[in-house]
C-alpha cells in the first residue's frame, strides 16, 4: 500500500487550485496571468514537494528546473511557465500590460498542469486523495 501524500503536497494543491479559481474571477488579465502562474507554480511545488527535491549536483535551481527532472513528461509545462516567470514579474512590478489572449492561454495552460500534477500524485493506491481533500 502506497503511503497518503503528506499534508504538504496536498496543501500546495489546494493552494493551486485557489490560484486557478482566483485567476478565472480576477478583475483584469494582469491579475488572472499572475494567478494562473502562481497556481502552476503551486502545483509544481507539490510535485517536486511529493517526489523529492533534485540533489544540488543536478542544476535545478527553479520549481520549473526541478518539476523537468522529477517528471520528464512535464516538461513541456515547466518551459511554458518558465518562459513565463519573467512576465509575472513584470505584471506585478507594474511594468508590463499583458493582452486577453496571453491571460486566457496562462490560465489554460495552468489548469491542465494542474491536473497533469494531480494525475502524477494521485496515481494507484491513492486515487482520489487530492479529490477528497478538495472538497
Amino acid at each position: 500500500m502506497q503511503t497518503p501524500l503528506p499534508d504538504a503536497v496536498l496543501d500546495l494543491m489546494a493552494r493551486s487550485r485557489a490560484e486557478l479559481s482566483a485567476a478565472a474571477s480576477a478583475p483584469d488579465v494582469g491579475a488572472s496571468f499572475v494567478h494562473a502562474h502562481l497556481a502552476a507554480l503551486r502545483a509544481g511545488a507539490a510535485l517536486v514537494q511529493a517526489r523529492g527535491r533534485p540533489g544540488p549536483r543536478s542544476g535545478a535551481r527553479t520549481v520549473w528546473d526541478m518539476v523537468t527532472r522529477v517528471a520528464p513528461t512535464l516538461a513541456d509545462y515547466a518551459a511554458y511557465f518558465a518562459a513565463n516567470a519573467a512576465t509575472r514579474s513584470a505584471i506585478e512590478a507594474g511594468r508590463l500590460d499583458v493582452d486577453a489572449g496571453s491571460a486566457e492561454r496562462a490560465l489554460g495552460v495552468a489548469e491542465q498542469f494542474h491536473e497533469a500534477v494531480r494525475v502524477v500524485l494521485d496515481d494507484g493506491e491513492r486515487q482520489g486523495q487530492l479529490a477528497l481533500r478538495a472538497s
